[in-house]
């Protein structure tokens, strides 16, 4: 039978409840009670058919805790006079939240939402329009207001986020709550504090004035001869302390394996450049870099090309290495599946790479192709860099 049904009930509040209605209302008196909820009972000819399967649906319904059930007559030639439920109602928020065990949730954000109109009366709406985000912060919501209340008094504050000594507050803590604190930041605080551009949980340093942990260039002299060799085999630099250094280097070779980085031969005037984990941007304002010749060694997938043409979108002239057709089809045994392949447009590719490129995302050899750079062959990788490293000064 179709009829409302006391699990209807519950599920129709429950659904009401997981949208954030019913704690919404608490803030806004949206949600009008007494509540009425549809209630579809049986026809006339279903009453005579089941009439006892009517009875115990009605009996159902005048049980349900927590709601009012409002009867109405039914008279019938054959079965008499007989009550059955015509509407429902929920007479109170409590009644709601009781009906389906939710009412445990109500004096947690009631609490948070006391706190709030106390002190940010702004971030009201935010509690509005995310009742069940905020009870899920409600242990560290009075944490919250307090990190917001001290970058509120110390705007744009230049330190790193340990510094910010609070009871209860760490930088663990902060880093957990980045979202949340995100977006009640930007409603409490001045729009001149924070930067647009900035955007997304791994900006919120940026966004808010807090220091960024330096980021760390690692390299390797390729040629004992280079000045950087005296300082050591493995080095790793913040990018200013990079900017400043004059590695007397020729060539570059940019890799995002680590065991590759480690193992390439020596080559006359070159130095190696792990770039695993940084990015190519904060490499451009590196004045020898960009007098250097660049080589960029990646796998051959969809992926690799995406960040050869973002490596070129800094330095255009940087040059592909071990990227082309003829080391794909050289270690056919060596190919393995690219789990998630891009297919965007790369427009810094040269005629020949986006040839390869173009094969691959378009799964022409094999679908999803992959070959990654630590499965070609190190003879073979060490007569390319014979062939395609010049140690002429770059043009």
């Amino acid at each position: 039978m179709s009829w409302t049904s006391s699990a209807d009930i519950r599920a129709h509040v429950a659904r009401h409840f997981a949208r954030g209605t019913l704690l919404s209302s608490m803030v806004t008196g949206r949600l009008d009670f007494p509540w009425r909820l549809p209630c579809k009972g049986p026809t006339a000819g279903e009453i005579s058919a089941h009439f006892d399967a009517v009875r115990a649906w009605a009996a159902e319904l005048r049980a349900l805790p927590h709601a009012r059930v409002v009867m109405r007559t039914i008279r019938h030639r054959t079965l008499g006079t007989n009550a059955l439920p015509a509407e429902i109602w929920i007479d109170t928020l409590e009644d709601a939240l009781a009906l389906i065990g939710k009412t445990a949730c109500a004096r947690p954000f009631a609490r948070l939402l006391a706190v709030t109109q106390d002190t940010y009366p702004a971030l009201i709406d935010w509690l509005a329009q995310h009742p069940l985000r905020a009870l899920e912060s409600a242990e560290a919501w009075e944490r919250l207001l307090a990190v917001i209340a001290w970058i509120d008094n110390h705007p744009r504050p230049h330190v790193y986020l340990r510094q910010v000594d609070l009871p209860g507050v760490d930088s663990k803590f902060l880093e957990a709550h980045r979202g949340v604190l995100a977006e009640l930041l930007d409603r409490a605080l001045p729009h001149a504090v924070c930067v647009p551009a900035a955007m997304g949980v791994t900006a919120f340093a940026a966004r808010y004035g807090f220091l960024e942990k330096p980021v760390r260039v690692r390299l390797r002299p390729l040629d004992e001869s280079l000045p950087l060799a005296a300082i050591g085999a493995d080095i790793t630099l913040d990018a200013p302390s990079l900017a400043r250094l004059d590695p007397g280097a020729r060539q570059v070779i940019i890799t995002e394996n680590e065991v590759n980085f480690l193992a390439l031969p020596q080559v006359p005037g070159t130095i190696a450049l792990f770039g695993a984990g940084y990015g190519f941007a904060m490499l451009k304002d590196i004045p020898w870099l960009a007098r250097a010749r660049l080589h960029y060694w990646g796998d051959i997938d969809t992926h690799g090309f995406a960040i050869l043409d973002q490596l070129r979108a800094v330095f255009p002239k940087a040059q592909s290495l071990l990227m082309d057709r003829a080391t794909l089809l050289a270690f056919e045994s060596q190919w393995g599946h690219e789990d998630r392949p891009t297919a965007r447009d790369l427009p810094r590719l040269t005629a020949d790479e986006r040839a390869l490129y173009d094969a691959l995302r378009d799964n022409r050899i094999r679908t999803n192709l992959r070959l990654e750079q630590e499965r070609i062959g190190f003879q073979w990788v060490e007569r390319a860099l014979a062939r395609a490293v010049s140690t002429d000064d770059p043009p």
